[in-house]
């Protein structure tokens, strides 16, 4: 089995890979920026900087060079980073989350899409902030040149990031809807871990935060969670376990859904938001997508 992944060298990531990692029979490789990455054994590493198109490409050329005319069995878009100031830029000009949650890993799915084998699975990690039913600051529209280019009136921190999220679900409905057209039966899946302590989109916590979170924020949470349940404040381990076992095919969605979604340590298959199953917010993102990315519709 060959596995491609992002988002593998830390937080959820870094878990999930411990277990895809553990039968040599597999062989996967992964994107990181930087030297000196530690991964398992047996894994590989390949240069991936997801704020830069140009390296998402490089990636891609050097990872089918790499494989030949093996093919990939499951990809896996990860990666994330968390609300970036408006006015931080990709390489390419773009918004900085906005270019690295959403643009690289469209633009990776489409040049790795003729790679993938028959029955293959593409897992994309997404958040239950893209729906505003379930967190109040989730996208009630979606205006995919303005999260390129925001102005002083776009949306800002964690409510541009649930844009971003947003727009890593409605992805993954036109991956699928893609696939159904196609005989290699490639299965799509939107995966939210829900809020998830021990990750960097946390941020950098020092000890004594670290303990206060599991002393009093972690519990308190719990109780509030019962109310309020995106509040529920999981563990990495958990959410790692289960990206694991859905891109292994271990956990099986129901055959009309496409999201599976952690709430409260639990796996659920709700349907996303209304703005996420609506078609022609679905087609606009696509093609607005290629076009920054300069792919064809």
């Amino acid at each position: 089995m060959t596995i491609v992944m992002t988002g593998a060298t830390s937080g959820i990531g870094a878990e999930a890979l411990k277990l895809l990692a553990e039968n040599s029979e597999k062989l996967i490789i992964t994107g990181a920026r930087g030297t000196g990455r530690k991964v398992p054994q047996g894994t590989e590493v390949l240069p991936l900087d997801l704020s830069s198109l140009k390296s998402v490409r490089s990636f891609a050329d050097n990872l089918k060079q790499r494989l030949g005319n093996t093919e990939i069995d499951v990809l896996i878009l990860n990666a994330a980073i968390g609300a970036t100031d408006n006015k931080q830029r990709s390489e390419e000009g773009f918004q900085l989350t906005f270019a690295t949650n959403h643009l690289a890993h469209y633009l990776l799915a489409r040049l790795l899409w003729s790679n993938m084998a028959k029955d293959g699975r593409i897992v994309i990690t997404t958040s239950d902030t893209h729906d505003p039913e379930t967190v109040p600051f989730g996208p009630k529209s979606l205006n995919p040149e303005e999260l390129a280019y925001p102005n002083e009136n776009s949306p800002k921190g964690m409510r541009f990031y649930a844009s971003t999220k947003l727009c890593n679900l409605i992805t993954a409905r036109s991956l699928s809807a893609i696939s159904s057209k196609d005989e290699r039966n490639i299965r799509v899946i939107a995966f939210n871990p829900g809020l998830t302590g021990g990750t960097s989109l946390m941020g950098n916590q020092s000890t004594f935060m670290k303990v206060m979170v599991t002393v009093l924020i972690r519990p308190l949470f719990y109780v509030v969670s019962m109310f309020i349940p995106f509040l529920f404040i999981g563990r990495v381990e958990r959410a790692g376990e289960t990206l694991a076992a859905l891109a292994l095919g271990e956990i099986r969605l129901p055959t009309d859904k496409i999201y599976a979604s952690m709430v409260r340590g639990k796996l659920t298959f709700p349907n996303p938001s209304q703005l996420a199953q609506n078609n022609e917010v679905r087609d606009l993102l696509w093609k607005e997508s290629a076009k920054m990315v300069n792919l064809p519709d």
